[in-house]
């Protein structure tokens, strides 16, 4: 019996290792088909900030724009000088003076900034998501500060230069930048509310800060938080990201540093996704889900959050609507938060079954569940057979809908959904939006209406399908602009 029982242990280890070896040939056979790595692929830029510079290199924000503007200084010198130029290198981002040249914007928006008031009425830091920019939340920025906020909109370590950037960055890099930016607005506005926005891996981050700050007296508590597209939980297999970028020093693997190789035409996200960023998301959402399942346990310090607005689509690649109720919002007070959801079309291409799923059940469960502690707003067609946008208002704690409001808005045709990039971009925005600008001679990726034979084009179709821009971005504005202007949270 111990011999057969000893046997089949054995097979079992076996297998694992036939397995694990299977699992190396595969990425080894991935490496050798994907596209050849380019120097923004491969060269570290040194004036990066880390962590472990606080203290001594970094004292405050304005040592963190001092050291960003030699890092930049280095990218132009390591890898912009370095680039081959010309009418075939038209969409490449690292080409000068080609079309997709981040240096041909007036301003260069991969890069921190700062928008002050006089007098301010308060703050707010945006905070975009992974191997995003600044650029995600430019639209959102100047509205706010239109309205009197000092607003700063924070490069996040790793971004905004090269895909390289993200080989080696930490979360707790990004979370220690958060905190200079955070202090610096405290420092300007004495005790005026300070609001963090965060966008994808920004949204954990501003939970990351907010949860520190419950513990911090010397920290500024954020008077709210608006989450756009928040990544708070992941897919496990996302996990063993850390383990294949850990393969990718090994001769022969340095292609298993990054989960996707693009050609890069975007001036303000990296397409290629290096692996080791992937490996961060799944580090930081784990960490936050752990700290407010803890804080959730504790009625006296979970009170202590400020309230939460969320805008998220029904359909999302990158983050369910699931995590974002169950791990977030279920676990916060009663009556303080919101979430608002936007349906994918129904009066497009869901009458022809073309459907892989439809969300549509978890929607209609948490607009009809009377349980749920925040708000739900559902921003949707007014019937099947209209393109028109209503949002339907659901208050904590209630049954149904309470209220309906015609937003005036429309479906673009031939629009199916939203997506996880979509949320903060505006229809007019000129590099993303519905409309090509006239004259531009800059690089347009937005409502993209092309056909042709497949395997053509330098841009994937997988690529092109994907929604870019909000139809329905005036009203996320509206909200955010509610929210922040008031110290109550808005009674529905």
């Amino acid at each position: 019996m111990k011999n057969r029982s000893y046997k089949f242990k054995r097979l079992l280890s076996l297998t694992g290792m036939m397995l694990s070896f299977s699992l190396l040939v595969m990425y080894i056979t991935a490496c050798s088909t994907a596209p050849a790595l380019q120097p923004w692929h491969t060269k570290i830029l040194t004036e990066e900030f880390t962590e472990d510079m606080v203290g001594h290199r970094v004292n405050n924000f304005d040592d963190y724009m001092a050291l960003e503007e030699r890092l930049f200084t280095q990218l132009d010198d390591q890898i912009y000088a370095n680039s081959a130029t010309g009418p075939e290198h038209v969409l490449e981002r690292y080409s000068p003076g080609s079309a997709a040249d981040p240096h041909r914007w007036q301003t260069n928006w991969n890069r921190s900034f700062e928008l002050t008031g006089t007098p301010a009425v308060g703050g707010v830091l945006l905070l975009h998501g992974m191997s995003d920019s600044p650029y995600s939340l430019l639209a959102l920025s100047k509205v706010l500060n239109s309205r009197g906020y000092h607003v700063i909109g924070l490069r996040l370590p790793g971004h905004g230069t090269a895909p390289s950037g993200l080989k080696r960055v930490h979360w707790q890099d990004m979370a220690a930048a958060t905190k200079l930016a955070m202090e610096h607005l405290q420092s300007r506005l004495d005790s005026k509310p300070i609001h963090i926005v965060g966008y994808s891996t920004g949204a954990s981050l501003a939970l990351d800060y907010t949860l520190n700050s419950l513990d911090d007296e010397s920290a500024a508590i954020p008077a709210s938080l608006v989450l756009i597209s928040p990544a708070i939980r992941v897919h496990r297999a996302a996990g063993l990201a850390g383990f294949k970028n850990s393969l990718s020093v090994l001769p022969g693997l340095d292609g298993l540093a990054y989960l996707t190789v693009m050609s890069e035409f975007d001036p303000y996200k990296y397409n290629s996704f290096a692996t080791n960023a992937g490996a961060q998301v799944h580090r930081i959402t784990r960490d936050v889900d752990r700290r407010l399942q803890a804080l959730g346990k504790n009625p006296l310090a979970v009170h202590k959050l400020p309230p939460i607005l969320v805008f998220k689509s029904t359909v999302d690649s990158t983050v369910t609507t699931d995590a974002v109720v169950d791990n977030l919002l279920k676990r916060l007070p009663d009556g303080r938060n919101e979430l608002v959801l936007f349906d994918i079309n129904r009066n497009a291409a869901i009458k022809s079954a073309l459907l892989v799923s439809d969300p549509g059940p978890l929607t209609q469960r948490l607009m009809a569940d009377p349980d749920l502690p925040f708000a739900v707003t559902f921003v949707t067609n007014e019937n099947p057979n209209s393109a028109n946008v209503v949002a339907q208002h659901k208050a904590p704690l209630s049954l149904q809908a309470s209220a309906t409001e015609d937003l005036e808005l429309a479906w673009p045709r031939d629009v199916v959904s939203l997506s996880h990039v979509a949320l903060p971009i505006p229809p007019d925005d000129p590099l993303y939006g519905q409309d090509l600008p006239q004259n531009s001679g800059l690089i347009y990726l937005g409502d993209l209406a092309i056909k042709g034979e497949q395997g053509l084009l330098k841009i994937s179709a997988e690529w092109l399908l994907r929604m870019r821009y909000n139809p329905f971005y005036t009203y996320l504005q509206k909200r955010v602009l509610q929210w922040v202007d008031n110290d109550e949270v808005p009674q529905l």
